[in-house]
């Protein structure tokens, strides 16, 4: 699917942080694992993009947390928005799709991890799933 928007932005909750993204983006995973559940609440919803086509237009309020050996998270520090999720030694970062300004032009095409999701809630759709990580199966797909 060819990428119909050039250009997206988005940012936290209170401005602190603003990024513009100019390509293509994958489209959106929803991410069922302990740390995601932990952060969001249920699950995470993230797109995802090339290092380069992501650029901080506005990164005061930005700071990094590594949650685990392979990667780090980042939020805002003054509204808590969780905003991107970054792989060690990996050329792309995952972004939490709701902080993308409207029209983000994005759907979502799988799911990931859902031998973690919490049991509170069902995935109610036809869309991909893998019980761990799709090994980069989903990666092709740009919205």
């Amino acid at each position: 699917m060819k990428d119909s928007i050039t250009a997206r932005q988005g940012g936290c909750l209170c401005g602190g942080v603003r990024y513009e993204v100019r390509g293509p983006v994958r489209g959106v995973v929803n991410c069922h694992c302990g740390i995601c559940r932990r952060l969001h609440g249920a699950f995470g919803a993230y797109t995802k993009v090339e290092n380069a086509a992501l650029s901080l237009v506005s990164k005061s309020g930005l700071v990094w947390f590594a949650s685990s050996s392979q990667a780090r998270r980042g939020f805002c520090r003054s509204c808590g928005t969780t905003l991107f999720w970054q792989p060690s030694k990996a050329q792309t970062t995952s972004i939490s799709a709701g902080t993308l300004d409207l029209p983000s032009g994005l759907t979502t095409i799988g799911h990931i991890f859902t031998a973690e999701k919490g049991d509170f809630y069902d995935i109610a759709d036809d869309l991909k799933q893998f019980p761990g990580s799709s090994g980069g199966k989903m990666d092709t797909a740009t919205a």
